[in-house]
C-alpha cells in the first residue's frame, strides 16, 4: 500500500476543522521517509458550533483563512473530515465478487434500514474490506453516511479559504490512518487503542494490522474543563479558555479544577474501554495512545498515568520525522498530539483513493 515504487501522489493538506480550533498539516514523502513541510493551528474566536454543526460561518471562515496564510504553500488540495451524531459508519456483510454498481444497489437497501435520516439527506460511500471472519462466504463492506449539511458546510468554507477539498473522511478513521503511518510501536496482530480527546468529543479508534476494527464517539471533551474553570474561578468562558491555552499564566486552575475534570475524564475513558472490551470480548488494553488537546496538558497526562491503571503514551505523529527548518519546532512539540487528525488526513495523499 505504501510502496515507494508506485506513482508519486501529489501532496494534500490535512485540514481538521474542529469546534474550537482549526489545524492543518502539510506532509511530503520521499525515499528518505516523511517530511513535515508545514503546519498551522488557529483558534476560532467565537463559539461557532452547536455540537458539530457550524452556526457562525464568519468565525470559522476567518480561522480557515488564517490557517491558509500560516501554511505558506500554493497547494490547494485538501482533505477534511466529519464526526458526530450525523455521521454513521457500519460494517455490513455482502456477497463476494460484486462490482461497484452491484454493491451500490445493495448498499442503498441496507442503508435505508441502518441510517436514521432520509437517504436524500445524506451522502453515502462504501468500501469493500475483504473476507468476513464472522460471516462465512461474505465480505465486509464499510458503509459510511454523513448528513449533507455537515459535509457541504465544510466544503464551502474550505473553498472560500482557497482550498480544494478532495476527500471527506471520518475523524475516527483519520486517527487510525495517523497511527498506521506514523506510530513506530506497532506489533503484528496486536490491537492499538487510541483515545483522542478534543474540545467536544472523546473518540476511540482501535487499529490492528493496519485496519481500524473499532470506533466510538463519546460526548465529552475539553469544553467541560473550560466550563469548570469558568464556574469555579468565576470568570468568563473566554477568559477560562485563555487560561487553559496560555502556559505563562497563573496555573491555580491546575490545583483547583483539573482534578475534577481528570476524574470525569477517567470515568469516561473507563466506560469507553469497557464498551470496546464488551464488543470484542477482549481483555482491558494494557496501553492507550492519548492524542488531541487533552494530551498537551501535562498535569492531566500525569494524573491519568497515575490513576488509570494502564500505560498512557502520548502520541506525537511527527516523532522522528524530518521537519522543514523554517518551522517552529518548539511549538510543534507542544501541540503535536492536537494535529493527529490533520496528520491522518494528510497521509491520504500517499495512497490512491476510491472515487
Amino acid at each position: 500500500m505504501k510502496s515507494l515504487f508506485k506513482k508519486k501522489m501529489p501532496p494534500i493538506v490535512g485540514l481538521d476543522i474542529g469546534t474550537r480550533q482549526i489545524k492543518a498539516v502539510w506532509l511530503e514523502h520521499s525515499v528518505n521517509g516523511y517530511m513535515l513541510q508545514g503546519y498551522a493551528c488557529e483558534s476560532i474566536n467565537k463559539v461557532a458550533f452547536s455540537e458539530r454543526d457550524i452556526k457562525d460561518y464568519e468565525a470559522v471562515s476567518l480561522a480557515l483563512k488564517k490557517v491558509r496564510n500560516s501554511l505558506k504553500t500554493k497547494i490547494k488540495q485538501a482533505n477534511v473530515a466529519v464526526a458526530g451524531t450525523s455521521v454513521i459508519s457500519k460494517i455490513v456483510y455482502m456477497e463476494p465478487d460484486q462490482n461497484d454498481y452491484e454493491l451500490e444497489s445493495q448498499i442503498e437497501i441496507e442503508a435505508d434500514s441502518l441510517i436514521p435520516f432520509p437517504l436524500e439527506e445524506v451522502y453515502l460511500d462504501f468500501e469493500e474490506l475483504g473476507p468476513s471472519e464472522t460471516h462465512s462466504g461474505k465480505v465486509n463492506v464499510l458503509l459510511t453516511a454523513a448528513h449533507k449539511d455537515l459535509v457541504d458546510s465544510r466544503l464551502l468554507l474550505s473553498r472560500e479559504a482557497d482550498f480544494e477539498p478532495k476527500i471527506v473522511d471520518v475523524e475516527n478513521y483519520a486517527i487510525g490512518n495517523a497511527i498506521d503511518f506514523f506510530y513506530n510501536g506497532k506489533v503484528e496482530d496486536e490491537a492499538i487503542c487510541a483515545i483522542n480527546v478534543g474540545a467536544s468529543l472523546l473518540q476511540v479508534s482501535v487499529l490492528r494490522n493496519g485496519n481500524v476494527i473499532y470506533t466510538k464517539e463519546h460526548a465529552f471533551g475539553l469544553n467541560n474543563l473550560i466550563n469548570d474553570i469558568s464556574a469555579i474561578q468565576m470568570i468568563e468562558r473566554e477568559e477560562a479558555e485563555r487560561l487553559l491555552m496560555d502556559e505563562s499564566s497563573s496555573n491555580s486552575w491546575v490545583d483547583e479544577v483539573l482534578p475534577i475534570f481528570a476524574a470525569n475524564l477517567q470515568q469516561n475513558i473507563n466506560r469507553a474501554l469497557q464498551m470496546y472490551m464488551t464488543t470484542f470480548h477482549v481483555d482491558r488494553p494494557a496501553k492507550i495512545l492519548l492524542c488531541g488537546g487533552a494530551a498537551t496538558i501535562q498535569p492531566l497526562v500525569d494524573i491519568l498515568r497515575q490513576d488509570l491503571g494502564l500505560e498512557v503514551d502520548v502520541f506525537d505523529p511527527f516523532l522522528g520525522m524530518t521537519m522543514n527548518p523554517k518551522l517552529d519546532s518548539q511549538r510543534l512539540r507542544r501541540i503535536a498530539p492536537q494535529l493527529t487528525i490533520a496528520a491522518g488526513l494528510a497521509s491520504r495523499g500517499f495512497t490512491s483513493w476510491h472515487m
